[in-house]
């Protein structure tokens, strides 16, 4: 009974892990935005990791966008006005002008929901494809290294000699009787 229990806890638990973190390239709701940039200083600085999951933005939201003509690029600014219909009026922290875009319902990723100061430096190495040839490299180098081999022991604990460096095994000498002292 309670190994089922413990399954169904770790399925729940991994269930509820791949609702909140499935991402939004694959059809989930959750955004992964390392930032790169002054904009939005000193709500978040360069190398900061920003969690933002799917919703309705309103005035004040930092959202993430995908501006027009960019697909793969990402925008991390401050909803200052507008709304999903007409589009939201968009403007970095630290910037004195407005986004030039006016993203719908359509180009908005998410709504930033957590932020880790400083783990985009760490997470951007692991979406570096050198780092992982790296990685592999040095694994495929520990896992084909040939070992020495290990020495054979005897029943009593001591190293065996079974004569591979040419000679003959070493005979047992018996300890010698003690001298006699003479006075």
């Amino acid at each position: 009974m309670r190994g089922l229990l413990g399954w169904v806890v770790t399925a729940a638990l991994v269930g509820v892990l791949v609702w909140f973190g499935w991402p939004s390239t694959l059809g989930g709701c959750t955004t992964l935005t390392i930032v790169s940039g002054h904009s939005m200083e000193p709500t978040y600085y360069t190398g900061d990791l920003v969690v933002s999951r799917c919703g309705t933005p309103g005035e004040g939201d930092v959202v993430v966008y995908t501006p027009p003509g960019l697909d793969r690029g990402r925008i991390i600014h401050r909803v200052v006005g507008g709304d999903a219909t007409d589009g939201w009026v968009i403007q970095g922290d630290n910037n004195d002008f407005l986004d030039p875009w006016r993203p719908h319902a359509a180009d908005v990723l998410g709504i930033a929901r957590l932020h880790v100061p400083g783990l985009g430096r760490v997470a951007s190495i692991l979406l570096d494809p050198w780092a992982w040839a790296s990685l592999l490299v040095v694994a495929a180098g520990i896992l084909l290294w040939p070992s020495r081999p290990e020495p054979d022991v005897a029943a009593d604990g001591t190293a065996a000699d079974d004569g591979a460096d040419g000679g003959a095994p070493a005979a047992e000498v018996e300890d010698p009787a003690p001298a006699a002292v003479v006075p």
